[in-house]
């Protein structure tokens, strides 16, 4: 994998992480909805708090870690220790949400577009991300 394309795909990875963050903030309105449509009036008080809490907490956090994977990238790819430390925590980390969104969620959830579109976003940028930051540095010919 060449240098040039390590560092695109580290950005792409960056800038699919920023969007996943808009989009779960996007969104965020509609869970208040879906929740006091579809429960008793004494459940919706108790769950809606908490649910649009989470919901706004893993968009607002999405934000700096896509912010932090694109900024990082040219100097990860030069082989700066805490580039790649940065590209690489945030590619684990991306690669754990596909995993736990499975093993939590189940299938049940992608008659839904937005979540159908939010799992293939993670998907992409874990892949991207894990291939990227991974990736063996090729030594330079002295």
């Amino acid at each position: 994998m060449t240098t040039r394309l390590r560092k695109s795909i580290l950005r792409f990875g960056g800038v699919m992480l920023i969007a996943l963050g808009i989009l779960h903030l996007a969104v965020t309105p509609f869970i208040s909805h879906l929740i006091t449509e579809n429960v008793n009036e004494m459940v919706a008080v108790w769950l809606t708090p908490p649910m649009l809490l989470n919901h706004v907490v893993v968009g607002i956090l999405l934000l700096p870690l896509g912010f932090l994977t694109f900024y990082a990238a040219p100097s990860a790819v030069a082989g700066e220790n805490w580039a790649m430390i940065i590209t690489r925590v945030s590619a684990i980390t991306v690669a754990a949400l596909p995993i736990a969104l499975f093993v939590l969620m189940g299938t049940r959830y992608f008659g839904a577009i937005p979540f159908v579109v939010a799992t293939t976003i993670v998907c992409v940028a874990a892949l991207a991300l894990l291939a990227a930051a991974f990736w063996p540095k090729i030594p330079s010919a002295a």
